[in-house]
C-alpha cells in the first residue's frame, strides 16, 4: 500500500536550494551562484570566468543523485555544476550562467548524462555560449548496459559511470591539456565504462507518496536512477547470485556495450543507490573483484565503494566497470579536492590480498594435555551431557530472543547467543571434559571467539571467573559446593565489570537468585542435583520478574518502562534458558548413573 515517505525537510519545492546551502557551509572551497530559485549552480570558490586559465569541466542534471554532480566539483574534477530540480533537467539559462561564471580562454568541456532532457537543455546551450564568443565541448555519457539494443534514437542511460569520465576529464583539465585534448579523453573513457543496476525498492520523491510497484521478497534489475522501470522483476537472491548476473550483463560479448575481453585491466566501481548501508555495498565489492579475475579473466586496477550517483533513498547498488590503462589509471589518481571522490584508493590493486596472520599472545602456554580424553570419567560425562544441554537450549531460544530483543534492545540477542552456543557445540569434542576448570575456560575461549558486543564479553568474563575460582580448588573432584562457589564467583565479576546488580534487568537477574537458592538447598543438605534443579526455577522466576523492572543497564535503559513490561530481559531469558537445561540434563543423568 502507497504511503506518504518520510522526509527530513521544509517545503519540497525547497529541497535543492537549500541542499547547496548546506553544501557551501560544509565545504569551504565551494561557491555557488546567487540566483535562487531558478539558477541553481555549485562552483569552485578560487575560480572566476575571465580569469581562469585551464579548461573548465562542467557536469549537472536534475537533483536527488547526490552527491552527482555537486559533490564532485573541486580541483582535479568539476569546476562547477548545474543542479536542476529533482529529477528535472536544469533550465537552460542556468546552464548558461554556470558556462559563463567558470570558462575561461580555454574554453569548457560539458558532461552530460544521456538523457533526452539533459542533451536538449545541455546542448541549446552550449550553442548559446558558442555564439557568444566561448569554446564549449560536449561529452554525451551513456554507459547503462540493462537494456538490450537497440535504444531507437535514445540511446543507453547515462549512469554512474559518468563520475569517472568526469574524474579523468578533471585530471586532465587541471594537467593544462588543451580543451580538444580534454574532450578526446572524456569521450575515449566514456565509450570504455558499463554499469547497471540492481533495486530493492523504488525512491521516494520529497512531498509525494512511495510508490509499492516492488513487492516483498523482490528486486528490479536495471532499474533507471529516477525511478524508471528496469529490464526485469525477479525474486530476491543472495549478492553472489545478483553481481554474477550483473557482472555478466556489462561483460556479455553479443551486446558489446564494452570492449573488454580476458587479459585486460579494469576499475571496478560499486555505487549505492542512496538506501544502501555500507556493509552492503563492501560484501558488494568483496565478491565482485574475485569474480572479475577468476570467472572473467580481469585484472582489477582499482576498486571504488561508496555512494556516488543515488537515486534520492533508493535501496540497492550499481556496478560500473571501466577497461583501463594505465593513462586512465593516471588520471584517476591524480589529486582532487571534489569532497565526495574517494581518497585512500589511488595504487596498484594487489591480484589477492592475504589476511595478515594474528599475532601471538604472550600470554598463551599451548598445553598439549588439552583435548577430549580418550574416556571421559563420570564427571566428564556429566559435564558434556550440561554443555550440550544448555547450548541446544540457546540456540532453540533464538528467534524468541531476537524477538524480544528487538522491542527493548538491538534485535540481535538471538543470534548473538546462538553463535557462541553453535560455537561451543563443535568445539565441546576438543574439550577436556574430564578437568571442570580447563572445561569452562575453553567455553569461555569459544564463547569470545565468535560472540561480539556486550554478551560476549561478559559471557567470556563469566567463564574466566569460575575457571579461576574452579582452578584455586585443592580438591582433585570438584564438588557441588566448588561449582556453587564458581557461580558466586562468576556473577561477582560480571557485576564488577559490567556494572549492574540485582533489579538493574540483566542476565544477573536470572543469575543472582539462582545462586542464593543453590547455596540455600546445598547447605540445607540437598541431594546436588536436585538442589541444582531447584536454582533452576529460581533463575527462570528471576528472569520472568525482569518483565517489571526498570532497565539501569545496556540498550534497555533508553527504553520507555511501557515498552518494558510487555516482555521479559532477553538476555536474563537466556541466561535461565541454558541453566535450567542443564539443571535438568544433570538431574536426569544422575538418576540414570
Amino acid at each position: 500500500m502507497a504511503f506518504q515517505g518520510k522526509k527530513l525537510i521544509n517545503d519540497p519545492n525547497d529541497v535543492v536550494t537549500e541542499f547547496i546551502e548546506g553544501l557551501v557551509e560544509t565545504y569551504p572551497g565551494l561557491q555557488y551562484l546567487d540566483g535562487f530559485p531558478q539558477v541553481k549552480v555549485v562552483l569552485r570558490a578560487d575560480v572566476s570566468g575571465g580569469t581562469y586559465d585551464k579548461v573548465a569541466i562542467i557536469s549537472g542534471g536534475g537533483s536527488g543523485h547526490e552527491p552527482a554532480h555537486s559533490g564532485f566539483v573541486g580541483e582535479g574534477m568539476l569546476t562547477a555544476a548545474i543542479c536542476g530540480d529533482v529529477f528535472a533537467s536544469p533550465p537552460v539559462d542556468s546552464i548558461l550562467a554556470g558556462i559563463r561564471a567558470v570558462t575561461g580562454p580555454l574554453g569548457c568541456l560539458l558532461i552530460v548524462t544521456n538523457y533526452t532532457g539533459d542533451r536538449l537543455n545541455f546542448g541549446l546551450a552550449a550553442e548559446e555560449a558558442k555564439s557568444e564568443g566561448y569554446k564549449v565541448e560536449t561529452v554525451i555519457v551513456g554507459d547503462d548496459c540493462a537494456l538490450p539494443p537497440p535504444r531507437g534514437i535514445a540511446g543507453r542511460r547515462g549512469l554512474a559511470g559518468t563520475i569517472l569520465v568526469n574524474k579523468i576529464a578533471g585530471a586532465a583539465a587541471a594537467a593544462g591539456l588543451s580543451l580538444a585534448e580534454v574532450a578526446a579523453e572524456a569521450r575515449r573513457s566514456s565509450e570504455m565504462v558499463g554499469t547497471m543496476g540492481v533495486a530493492l525498492s523504488v525512491c521516494t520523491q520529497p512531498g509525494q507518496v512511495t510508490p509499492d510497484r516492488l513487492g516483498p521478497g523482490k528486486m528490479e534489475l536495471g532499474l533507471g536512477i529516477h525511478g524508471e522501470p528496469g529490464a526485469a522483476v525477479a525474486d530476491l537472491q543472495p549478492v553472489d547470485v545478483i553481481v554474477s548476473h550483473v557482472l555478466k550483463q556489462i561483460l556479455c560479448p553479443e551486446t558489446n556495450y564494452v570492449p573488454i575481453t580476458r587479459g585486460c585491466r579494469v576499475v571496478l566501481m560499486v555505487n549505492g543507490l542512496g538506501a544502501t548501508p555500507a556493509m552492503e555495498l563492501m560484501i558488494t565489492s568483496g565478491k565482485a573483484v574475485p569474480k572479475l579475475q577468476l570467472e572473467h579473466g580481469l585484472a582489477v586496477d582499482r576498486v571504488y565503494t561508496g555512494s556516488f550517483m543515488t537515486s534520492l533513498d533508493m535501496a540497492g547498488f550499481s556496478i560500473s566497470i571501466m577497461k583501463a590503462d594505465q593513462a586512465i589509471l593516471q588520471r584517476l589518481d591524480a589529486a582532487t579536492k571534489a569532497p565526495y571522490w574517494p581518497v585512500g584508493v589511488d595504487g596498484n590493486h594487489p591480484p589477492s590480498k592475504i589476511p595478515v596472520p594474528l599475532p601471538p599472545s604472550s600470554s598463551t602456554k599451548i598445553d598439549e594435555s588439552l583435548g577430549q580424553p580418550a574416556q571421559l570419567n563420570e564427571q566428564g560425562h556429566i559435564l558434556e551431557v550440561a554443555i550440550e544441554a544448555a547450548a541446544n537450549a540457546v540456540i532453540n531460544l533464538r528467534d524468541e530472543l531476537n524477538d524480544w530483543d528487538s522491542k527493548v534492545g538491538d534485535g540481535d540477542c538471538g543470534s548473538t547467543m546462538y553463535r557462541g552456543a553453535a560455537a561451543v557445540l563443535e568445539d565441546i569434542r576438543n574439550y577436556p571434559l574430564n578437568d571442570a576448570a580447563e572445561t569452562v575456560n575453553e567455553i569461555g575461549a569459544s564463547v569470545r571467539r565468535v560472540m561480539g558486543g556486550t554478551s560476549g564479553i561478559l559471557y567470556s568474563i563469566f567463564c574466566k571467573a569460575a575457571y579461576a575460582q574452579l582452578k584455586a580448588s585443592t580438591q582433585s573432584v570438584v564438588t557441588s559446593t566448588n561449582w556453587a562457589e564458581a557461580l558466586e564467583a562468576s556473577i561477582a565479576a560480571v557485576s564488577k565489570y559490567g556494572g549492574a546488580s540485582a533489579g538493574y534487568r540483566t542476565l544477573l537477574d536470572a543469575l543472582i537468585p539462582a545462586s542464593a537458592v543453590l547455596q540455600e538447598r546445598l547447605n540445607a543438605g540437598d541431594d546436588p542435583a536436585s538442589a541444582f534443579v531447584l536454582s533452576s526455577e529460581a533463575a527462570v522466576a528471576g528472569a520472568e520478574s525482569t518483565k517489571h523492572m526498570q532497565a539501569q543497564a545496556g540498550r534497555s535503559s533508553y527504553i520507555s518502562g511501557e515498552i518494558l513490561a510487555s516482555v521479559p530481559d532477553p538476555g536474563a531469558m537466556a541466561a535461565a534458558s541454558w541453566y535450567k537445561a542443564a539443571a535438568l540434563a544433570v538431574k536426569d543423568k544422575c538418576e540414570a548413573s
